[in-house]
């Protein structure tokens, strides 16, 4: 009788001993399931792997024997993957050698997910108003703050297209002229987050392509107005962002460089580019620009700056779209297609 006790004790500590450990990896984005763009967002973190301190983590996609690793106890990348299913696995390691796997199942459209477009996030409750290129309403104006002249045409064609709907901006200009392309598209002074999102298509005529700007207006619940200003900047090479250096009822708008490298005319030229910027503001009209996105590579800005103007304009946004011309004299084609404006 003691020999079967003992028996059934030894048979259950080796029961127990040959359970597998508990992965402690926790993966907060994407959520196991959804459906995303491409790149996706991985946020991913391990405490521990089965009571052991956390050495390292990594991932893995699909059957891929490359692991991407990461010296640290969390992970904040993107991952470019093909249309349709995928599984990644989100991996941990102990100090003393143990392994925790923790597997997601995402599908990978090309038009992106609940969560956002591409690597860009973006909650599932934001507004987001698509096509903002087809809309009626566009207007062309000469930026009379720069030197030089500029006049402007536009249409909607259907090649070179995505969506079988672009915006085709040719501007004519001298003496770097620059040409502001706007169109209003809504009415929201309570929005604090914004994620401009949009496609470019350049031509040869690249050569007498100097900055290419995209910004947006907000009128705030205070009557100023919030200008979220954004720009390639040829001539410096680098992202640029706007501030009021004065203030909101004497402002003086000023563009700043970043660190961040942009030159339009380096772009590679019949084909789409895709440009998505991250931006929000406080309610004094303070902007943070979080980042800028071309091609899927994400370029971190994490700048603060004020930005509100009392222009004394009704509730409105508002997106520019506009083309600097480079040098004495020339003229550009740009195309745009697939204009999205997410706020939340």
């Amino acid at each position: 009788m003691t020999l079967v006790k003992y028996l059934s004790l030894s048979t259950s500590l080796m029961m127990t001993l040959a359970l597998p450990a508990l992965a402690s990896v926790t993966v907060s984005s994407p959520s196991n399931g959804e459906q995303v763009g491409s790149p996706f967002k991985l946020s991913a973190n391990a405490g521990s792997c089965s009571s052991q301190t956390v050495s390292a983590m990594g991932y893995s996609l699909d059957n891929s024997s490359d692991t991407t690793t990461v010296n640290s106890t969390s992970i904040d990348t993107n991952i470019a993957a093909g249309t349709g299913s995928h599984t990644i696995h989100v991996k941990a390691w102990g100090d003393k050698g143990a392994s925790c796997v923790t597997d997601v199942d995402v599908t990978v459209t090309s038009g992106g997910g609940s969560g956002g477009s591409g690597g860009v996030y973006i909650p599932g409750n934001a507004t987001k108003v698509s096509s903002i290129q087809v809309l009626g309403g566009w207007k062309a104006s000469n930026d009379s703050g720069a030197s030089g002249s500029s006049n402007g045409s536009m249409a909607v064609v259907g090649s070179p297209s995505q969506s079988g709907s672009a915006r085709r901006f040719i501007t004519n200009y001298s003496d770097s002229g620059n040409e502001r392309y706007q169109v209003w598209f809504g009415d929201d002074e309570s929005a604090t987050n914004f994620v401009y999102d949009g496609w470019v298509y350049l031509n040869s005529s690249v050569k007498d392509l100097g900055n290419l700007e995209m910004d947006m207006n907000q009128v705030m619940p205070n009557g100023q107005t919030v200008i979220f200003g954004f720009q390639c900047d040829g001539s410096n090479g680098t992202w640029d962002y706007t501030k009021n250096a004065g203030s909101p009822e004497h402002p003086k708008d000023v563009w700043v460089k970043t660190s961040q490298g942009c030159n339009p005319r380096s772009w590679s030229i019949n084909t789409w580019h895709h440009v998505q910027i991250s931006y929000s503001r406080t309610d004094a009209g303070v902007v943070t620009y979080h980042s800028v996105w071309l091609d899927g590579k994400e370029q971190e800005i994490n700048i603060t700056t004020p930005s509100a103007f009392a222009l004394g304009w009704s509730p409105a946004l508002l997106t520019n779209f506009q083309i600097d011309g480079y040098g004495s004299g020339g003229q550009t084609t740009v195309y745009m297609d697939n204009l999205v404006i997410y706020r939340w």
